[in-house]
């Protein structure tokens, strides 16, 4: 059995399409990546676009805090006032995260859940608390006010993108965590290739395989297990490169990223042996059903648009939660962002239970074949 694992392994390795796209393409996507928007500086996420609509009885301190957040060289909010007819609208085109409705109790209009948006109500709340805080100082201790005052001023340098872990966040790594999942689904091609090597009506190398003496659950296991232990090694060469080449921010428990990458690499390896053993369909055809699923998978998990994943989690959880690439980034998110036990040990199960799936599936069609003539 070793030999042959050894021997898959050298053939693999010497294949160009088996090296350039589970392993060269996205070190050359994922540099690309990073000169593109992997060191965009913060502070254009800070300034935060709002519309305020003044309304009877405007809080007149509340307008002044809205404007001493839009003063300085790092703004946190631009400040527009508009009517509410034109806020609405802007809004609706998303020119704006939030509208401001300034009456005698100031209150926030979003149109999303992002960081922007919390942000905004963040700001509200603070202000409101500090309302009650000099409103107290007043009635108590007037000496106090100054302080009280210039504390609320200092607000916007306690803003900060930050996961729920305490960790500092790039904005942009979305993007790295779907190039890592999108890496682990082009596995599959190594699988497909794999899966084609056993047919034997479809290679001649597969055919002398085929009636040779070797029991064919030891052929089939064989090139199952070098497709996993070199998509994995691939996974590991390009975390290496994100982490410590890039510097990007894959800073979990390396256990943990190393189990996501092995179980990542598995089921990408899965899928292309399950598609290449289907049927008599053309290669080209599985070939074509392989990349659409990649690809597809990858876009919904936020490789493109980071938008996308929060779009279909939001008006559609279930694709994702069936999405192998939208749970490989759902996982590295729960280990480097926020720190999500249940949720990544769901995403690690499904993938298990989807690969043990696929690998039995393509087992029995395999094994099923039968030849007139070799």
């Amino acid at each position: 059995m070793l030999h042959l694992i050894r021997y898959n392994i050298l053939v693999k390795f010497r294949n160009f399409n088996t090296i350039f796209w589970p392993l060269a393409f996205p070190l050359i996507l994922g540099t690309l990546f990073y000169f593109a928007f992997g060191k965009l500086d913060e502070a254009d996420f800070e300034t935060v676009e709002t519309a305020v609509v003044e309304e009877a009885e405007a809080d007149a301190m509340f307008l002044e805090f809205l404007d001493t957040m839009a003063d300085g060289e790092e703004q946190l909010l631009a400040v527009e006032k508009m009517s509410k007819e034109e806020a609405l609208t802007a809004l609706t085109d998303k020119k704006v995260s939030g509208i401001f409705f300034v009456g005698k109790e100031p209150s926030l209009t979003v149109g999303g859940n992002g960081i922007a948006e919390s942000i905004l109500q963040s700001l509200l709340e603070s202000y409101g608390n500090g309302k009650q805080t000099m409103e107290h100082v007043m009635k108590t201790h007037p000496e106090g006010m100054p302080k009280a005052v210039e504390a609320m001023a200092d607000y916007k340098t306690l803003v900060e993108q930050a996961s729920l872990g305490g960790r500092t966040t790039d904005g942009n790594v979305q993007f790295f965590y779907a190039l890592v999942a999108m890496a682990c689904l082009y596995g599959a091609f190594m699988g497909f290739g794999a899966a084609i090597a056993l047919q034997a009506n479809l290679t001649p190398v597969a055919a002398r395989r085929c009636i040779t003496p070797t029991h064919k659950l030891k052929l089939v296991v064989s090139e199952m297990l070098s497709c996993f232990v070199l998509h994995f090694v691939d996974i590991l060469v390009l975390l290496i490169y994100l982490r410590y080449i890039l510097k990007l921010d894959f800073r979990g428990n390396t256990g943990e990223m190393l189990l996501i990458s092995l179980i990542g690499s598995m089921i990408g390896v899965s899928m292309g042996i399950f598609v290449g053993s289907i049927g008599r369909m053309q290669e080209s055809v599985k070939v074509g059903i392989l990349l659409g699923m990649s690809m597809v998978g990858s876009f919904l998990a936020g490789l493109m648009n980071a938008e996308m994943k929060y779009m279909v989690d939001h008006y559609a959880p279930i694709v994702n939660k069936l999405n192998p690439a939208a749970l490989i980034s759902d996982a590295f998110y729960c280990i480097n962002v926020y720190d999500d036990r249940v949720r990544y040990t769901r995403s690690l199960a499904t993938l298990s239970v989807m690969c043990a799936v696929l690998v039995i599936a393509a087992f029995y069609m395999v094994r099923r074949e039968r030849y007139d003539s070799l």
